[in-house]
Formats: structure tokens, sequence, C-alpha cells
């Protein structure tokens, strides 16, 4: 059976998250599957999915850090244990965006590989990037454990938990085919100014698309970057918007502007 893992913590994500995810599996992948939820809320999530108690952390969380260190807990020895998860298993951030058969995501490599999507924003660094990534459950208890021991070490040496993660595996990381793993910034969306005239689009090869640092599906999907911005704004209206008296970084608030996107709709969905 093929294994897929999520995590939820805090208010970013609600249920509806998980449970798109979980419809989304039921479309693109072949064959039985599994979704297990590492959460700190169980509410609202479809009975399908194996929620569980997110475990905690096991140490000081690392101040001024913008890292997710909270997804290191699944490095834990306890996850098979408290789970029944063995083997190979896939992660998915829930705000990735499947479009495509998922299958290859199971099989590629070797099942004791860790393959992470390419860090899309440091291409020459070869670093991971941990939106979707496939690990084998209890292998590496070690990159928890080192975590725990230096917290705030660690975090200010790596910055982030995926560049913590590509430097602690044994023989080093593996990366998915280059097509599969898009990054929504980098590979849909049109450059600036490009991007006000013209909407993102779905590069050709792409199984999932990932939003990491975002915009969110839920906002591109009405053409807006983030929720405290009007949908369907025109681009007229976002260029005034600009120079409004509650813009502090101006060249920001000018960059960032997103057509609304349809294709997200149809594929990220329940």
């Amino acid at each position: 059976m093929k294994q897929v893992i999520c995590v939820k913590w805090g208010t970013a994500y609600g249920a509806d998250y998980v449970n798109r995810l979980y419809g989304m599996l039921t479309r693109h992948v072949t064959g039985d599957f599994r979704l297990v939820c590492l959460t700190d809320n169980k509410e609202g999530i479809r009975p399908e999915v194996d929620a569980y108690d997110l475990p905690e952390l096991g140490c000081e969380w690392p101040k001024k850090s913008m890292g997710k260190w909270r997804k290191l807990v699944m490095w834990g020895s306890d996850l098979g244990p408290t789970t029944g998860l063995t083997g190979p298993v896939l992660f998915i951030d829930l705000d990735s965006v499947l479009v495509d058969n998922i299958d290859g995501y199971f099989t590629h490599g070797h099942p004791d590989d860790v393959v992470l999507a390419r860090n899309w924003a440091k291409p020459m660094q070869k670093l991971g990037q941990t939106s979707v990534f496939r690990f084998p459950v209890g292998k590496y208890p070690h990159i928890i454990a080192q975590f725990r021991a230096d917290p705030q070490g660690v975090a200010d040496r790596y910055g982030f938990e995926q560049h913590f993660v590509t430097a602690s595996v044994p023989g080093g990381i593996k990366f998915w085919p280059p097509t599969w793993t898009r990054h929504f910034r980098l590979h849909c969306m049109p450059p600036f100014p490009l991007r006000y005239f013209v909407s993102a689009k779905l590069p050709k090869g792409a199984k999932i698309v990932t939003f990491p640092g975002g915009p969110n599906p839920s906002d591109v999907m009405v053409g807006r970057w983030t929720q405290d911005l009007p949908a369907h704004e025109s681009p007229w209206e976002h260029f005034k918007g600009t120079f409004g008296k509650g813009v502090k970084n101006r060249w920001r608030h000018l960059t960032r502007y997103v057509r609304p996107v349809p294709w997200i709709a149809q594929y990220w969905r329940e």
C-alpha cells in the first residue's frame, strides 16, 4: 500500500486542506493508499484519514528562526510504532496541488533513499526542499536527536529545516526528476511585470505544484497574493494601491500581483 503523511498544526491551515489532499490522492494515486495526518486538532478531518496527535518538538523552539522545525518530528523513532507506518512514506505539504498521477513518487530510486524536491530558489547549492519528500520511516532518528541536542545552534547554522535535513542524511539526499515538482512562484508565474497581463501557467510534465513561502493556492485561485488583499483585483487597482497610505514596502506590493488561476480550482478540490 502506498503511504502518504502530512502535518497540520496551528491555525494556518484547516481540516479542509487535509480533506482536499485526500481527495486529490484518490484521483492521482493508482490502487490503495493510506493518508496519515499528524495534527494538534483532528476536528473536521474526514474519517478516511488516519489522524494522530502531533508529537511535541521535544526541545525549546529556536529564537528568531523561520524554519518549519516541527516537521522534524517525522524523523523520530516513535513514528512507526505510533502510526503503523513502515518503509518509505511520502510527505506532502498541505498547500500543495496535485495535478497528475503521482505513482512515480513511491517507486523512484531505492526504498531507503531520502528524496526531495530541489530548492529551486537556490539551484546551484544542491539544497533540498521539503514540500514533497520521501523518507524511510525510523531509519534516521539522529536527525531529530541532533536538533534536540542544540536547537538554537542548528537553527543559527542552517536557518531552515530543509537545509538541515539536506546536510544530515548519510550518503546525501536524492532529487525528484526536475519536471515533477514545480514551484508556483518560480515555474508557473510570469515574471514581473508580465504577471499583470498573463495568468500563471501549469508547466508541462508537472505532477505536483508547491507553494513554499506563498502565495497560498486559496488566494491565487481568486487573484490575490494574501488574504488581506481584495479578490479579483484589476491590474490598475493593484498598481494604484501601491501608493496607498498603508503600504510600507511599495516595491513588494507592486510585484506581488497575480491574476486569477482557474486551473488551481480544477485540481485543488476534495
